[in-house]
């Protein structure tokens, strides 16, 4: 959970206001008085009736449920058992993984061996530099839709980052060996077609990749080199520059299974960040903590290394601060000088196992003595390393990655695990993507040599997210069953709220599951599980968000859950009650099929209405569009091809799509079709079915139909399963809309409802129907039945001289204040004439004060949740927009450090990538009526002045009718009730064989001044696995 500051202060009310229950005191003669309360119930009555009579007679919902009775031999209700469908899709992601384990075991053995047969080649050799001998080639590239890329199948490519020296004997001998690599991929290739990206990320920083591509588009490149760069200023500032960004370089080493702390000390130690008080995980919003923490520190005081390893000892050693299985702990302290050697503090908490590791920093230019430095990392199974410029920065703070990975090496095939990622996104164009990885080892013959306690590389192969969704049972769930899977973090790898705003950033793709939905115990306890391995199955009832992000509904949902076989993920099903069944049609009358289907042609619009068909891969070769009416006609020419029962087609899909483009054919031809609209007030006449067919009558309607033709994105389609009666629903509007003209604009109220139907004992919901309201005529309509006239309209009750009488809705707007608002407090309609373009806005916007009253007695419920996939503009001062950013690509960090895949760090255009976006979280705030069924006075007491309220549910919809004398004074202060996103501002107030012996070398300098300001690192990494653990505080 997330802990934010507001924007605006929340702490202090300088009054309080009081809203009392209370009985209306008797009229007075002459006046105009507040309606009765049974007056109010008898005008929401009137509206109940009418609402009822109008919308059964033109959305036809009986015919309907009369229709699809006398079809049932066309299809048989299926049920969804929960238990089996999430078993069978386990078993299936399993397999799908299991395959690509096989590519990448191949690959890692074929690269040991490769390497190890290999003959060195100084630079002094003959041998033909590939680097030069690659640019004479000519590579023809074709479009490979599966990789969203240009391709060449023939070859591999290389990327090298502009840090290293492309020239070096390392790199050109790596280059060599890794060139036979080329065979094992074609191979792979030609045993699963279905492999993406195979990937060889090596330590030196070489990727080799497979099907070659180009990795950038010229106009891309960045030609900023900071080692080239001209620096100045004083000693300590530049070094004190070099430690901040050291640091935040060897953060971005860890990931989700790692935990840290990060301490600043000179005679004391304090963590960075005040409020971690131990080892927290490295996850995206605790490293960006860090990051901006450490960004801010200032250097102050002499240094005491005593002081800063007691402190890292002390919470290294403290049980109770993270996971402690199968870890290394390390401490890595940054310093630009030091003489203590700290000898006694080692002997206190780490001689003589010396189970954790200690890494030593030198950073920057200066002239002193650092054997000490040298002689703490050696004692301590670490290793010395010096940064004396931003050059050396990424390099030396990743080469630690070597020293970690000796004990893995010695392991053998216990370490050659198969390690599954985060979901991150694909730099070169798959999207969404996660990597199975597995180390590759140096197998050289001398085993005395360090060499051969040396990882050269990861191995990898890229699985898109879209291939695994294909095989979960997407639409016989119906529109809001789901499957979901999470990692051992709790981070989603499947979940339909799982929709990143910002594309190839450097951090991987973390979304927990408690903030993909609604946290509550309930899930809390299901995520546990889940991460512990566990199978289940829990109904209950929870909040739900809908697709706009507008409403909360309070639904049943029934959780089901097991382990991914091989790997450490867990599958989880989601299923509302109403989705335990579905339909499968079964269209074998090819005559039926065509009688069906042609009215899917555009030429029966006109007289049957626009159809909208859902963009679903129906057939194999079926191209997609975004563009409906496009997609429609792609859709039947296809089908002028191939029939229904096509091998390359989904016949579960086309059958139901034709099965429903029939119902709702006959609906229009027994309902719509006898109704003139006009007569109702109404715009248009609507239904959209579970099988993908959405019709608006009449044809012209659709010209403003704004509603998404998936039924299962649609935002009207979801609510209407999960509520009883008529939904209603106004355009969205904010007070910064423009205005609009009555006279020119005509504005629809959608209201929409789920058919509901059982046969033969089982209940389903396939289809919702609806109408678009005209607001002009409803308003007038809303106005008679919420007034004093009869119901024959033969006068009304008019105020006289000498008698009162109750205000009313139409005749009384000066005083009299009437709404319907909807469940999420927006407005519906309005009995003021002012409020024609307030009609969609936040209740809050239209009046603060009845909205308060509303939300202050119950008749609301606040629900505030985190959007951790957000973006925002970045700010003008931002560091971040002044440099060029990398894209986040798999590397040997990654992989020894944990979750991350084989990528490299390339540098693209700054301006053209992050001047204008950043990811950042936003606190959302929804509104929902509570469970008060019953009608309530209120009187809302502002100390010089009060008024009178009325509110009651309409029953059967989602609507609130509240009746309200105006304010006759504005002296109230009251909370501002807000429903839109503001941004949330984070508070930050061993193994016995190891060769040890190289532990880098140590140089001696004169005397000079130091910045006296150290940084300490506190890491875990798991001794055969390839995760690093790290503790955050």
């Amino acid at each position: 959970m997330a802990i934010c500051t507001q924007s605006y202060g929340v702490f202090c009310l300088l009054t309080i206001q009081t809203v009392l229950i209370i009985c209306v005191s008797t009229p007075t003669a002459g006046t105009h008085l507040f309606p009765q309360h049974y007056t109010m119930i008898h005008w929401a009555g009137r509206i109940e009736k009418e609402l009822e009579k109008v919308l059964q007679h033109v959305t036809g919902t009986q015919q309907m449920r009369s229709i699809y009775n006398e079809k049932k031999s066309q299809f048989e209700i299926k049920r969804n058992n929960p238990k089996d469908l999430v078993e069978r899709v386990a078993r299936d992601i399993s397999r799908l993984l299991n395959s690509k384990r096989k590519a990448l075991e191949k690959l890692a053995r074929e690269a040991e061996l490769l390497q190890k047969d290999h003959i060195w080649q100084d630079e002094d050799g003959e041998e033909e530099n590939p680097l030069e001998a690659s640019t004479s080639l000519e590579l023809e590239f074709v479009d490979d839709p599966n990789f969203k890329n240009k391709v060449n199948y023939s070859s591999s490519a290389v990327q090298i980052p502009t840090d290293i020296y492309k020239g070096s004997p390392t790199i050109l001998n790596e280059l060599n060996w890794t060139q036979a690599l080329e065979r094992v991929f074609i191979e792979n290739r030609r045993d699963d077609s279905s492999l993406r990206w195979q990937v060889f990320g090596s330590a030196t920083g070489v990727t080799r990749y497979y099907p070659a591509t180009p990795w950038r588009a010229p106009n891309k490149i960045d030609l900023y080199d900071v080692r080239r760069r001209p620096w100045s200023g004083s000693v300590s500032g530049l070094t004190l520059k070099l430690m901040k960004t050291s640091v935040v370089e060897m953060l971005d080493t860890l990931s989700d299974d790692d935990y840290v702390n990060v301490a600043r000390f000179n005679e004391k130690a304090d963590a960075v960040v005040p409020c971690f008080r131990t080892l927290v995980q490295a996850n995206v919003r605790n490293k960006k903590i860090f990051k901006e923490a450490v960004m801010h520190m200032q250097a102050k005081g002499t240094t005491d290394y005593k002081t800063g390893f007691t402190f890292a000892f002390e919470q290294l050693l403290n049980e109770t601060t993270a996971p402690r299985a199968n870890c290394n702990k390390m401490i890595m302290m940054f310093t630009d000088g030091g003489e203590d050697r700290a000898q006694e503090i080692f002997e206190r908490y780490n001689w003589p196992n010396k189970t954790v590791r200690v890494f030593t920093f030198s950073v920057g230019q200066h002239n002193y003595d650092v054997t000490p430095l040298q002689w703490i990392a050696c004692a301590n199974k670490g290793y010395y390393f010096e940064i004396p410029s931003i050059g050396a920065i990424r390099i030396n703070t990743q080469e630690y990655l070597d020293v970690l990975g000796r004990p893995m090496v010695l392991a053998g095939h216990k370490a050659k695990q198969v390690q599954w990622t985060n979901v991150y996104q694909d730099a070169l164009g798959l999207g969404l993507v996660i990597s199975g990885t597995m180390p590759v080892f140096n197998l050289t013959a001398d085993t005395m040599s360090a060499q051969n306690q040396l990882i050269l590389g990861v191995m990898g192969v890229d699985i898109a997210i879209n291939e695994i969704k294909k095989k979960t049972p997407t639409y016989r769930l119906g529109a809001n069953g789901y499957t979901f899977a999470i990692d051992p973090n709790g981070y989603v790898l499947l979940h339909p709220n799982l929709r990143p705003k910002i594309i190839n950033f450097r951090e991987p793709v973390t979304l927990d599951f408690l903030d993909a939905e609604l946290e509550d115990s309930n899930k809390e306890e299901i995520r546990r599980q889940m991460i512990d391995g566990k199978s289940g199955q829990r109904k209950i009832k929870t909040l739900i968000k809908s697709v706009d992000e507008r409403y909360i509904d309070e639904a049943m949902r029934t959780y089901t859950w097991t382990p991914v076989e091989g790997t450490d993920y867990s599958l989880g099903l989601v299923l509302p009650t109403y989705s335990e069944n579905h339909i499968k049609a079964n269209l074998s009358d090819q005559i039926l099929q065509v009688q069906y289907f042609e009215s899917l042609l555009p030429n029966s619009f006109e007289s049957e209405g626009h159809v909208f068909i859902a963009p679903r891969e129906y057939c194999n070769e079926l191209e997609l569009s975004n563009n409906n009416t496009e997609f429609l006609l792609n859709f039947i020419a296809l089908m002028e091809k191939v029939t229904p029962d096509s091998k390359q087609c989904d016949n579960l899909l086309l059958h139901n799509l034709i099965l429903d483009t029939g119902i709702i054919r006959q609906l229009v031809e027994k309902v719509w079709k006898n109704k003139d609209l006009n007569t109702y007030g109404f715009l248009a006449v609507f239904a959209a079915t579970d099988g993908g067919i959405t019709r608006v009558f009449p044809n012209k309607a659709a010209e403003t139909w704004e509603e998404d033709p998936e039924p299962f994105n649609a935002s009207y389609y979801r609510r209407s399963l999960d509520n009883k009666g008529y939904i209603f629903r106004a355009p969205y509007r904010t007070a910064r809309d423009e205005l609009l003209n009555p006279e020119n604009d005509t504005i629809g109220i959608l209201v929409s409802t789920a058919l509901e139907i059982t046969i033969g004992g089982k209940t389903i919901k396939p289809a919702v129907v609806g109408v678009k309201l005209d607001l002009e005529a409803w308003t007038d309509k809303f106005k008679i039945l919420a007034s004093n006239h009869t119901d024959n309209r033969q006068g009304s009750n008019t105020c006289g001289p000498n008698r009162g009488c109750e205000m009313d809705c139409e005749a009384n707007s000066d005083d009299l204040l009437c709404y319907l608002i909807d469940d999420g407090g927006f407005l519906i309609m309005s009995n003021q004439k002012d409020d024609w373009n307030k009609v969609g806005m936040f209740f809050s916007d239209v009046d603060p004060y009845l909205m308060y009253a509303l939300y202050n007695n119950s008749f609301y419920n606040r629900k505030q949740s985190f959007d951790y996939q957000s973006v925002c503009e970045r700010m003008p001062n931002s560091e971040a927009g002044a440099a060029p950013r990398g894209v986040f690509v798999p590397t040997i960090a990654d992989f020894v450090n944990v979750h991350h895949t084989l990528h490299t760090y390339y540098e693209v255009d700054a301006e053209a990538f992050d001047s204008k976006e950043r990811s950042c979280v936003m606190i959302q705030t929804q509104y929902y009526l509570s469970n008060l069924s019953s009608s309530y006075n209120i009187l809302q007491d502002c100390g010089n002045c009060s008024r009178l309220i009325h509110a009651k549910r309409i029953n059967n919809t989602n609507l609130l009718f509240v009746v309200a004398e105006k304010m006759p004074c504005n002296t109230c202060e009251i909370e501002k009730l807000s429903q839109e996103e503001e941004e949330c501002i984070l508070f930050h107030i061993v193994h016995q064989l190891e060769n040890t012996s190289d532990c880098g070398r140590g140089h001696s300098f004169h005397p000079s001044l130091s910045t006296l300001l150290l940084i300490q690192l506190l890491l875990l990494y798991p001794v055969v696995s390839p995760h690093l653990h790290f503790l955050l505080q």
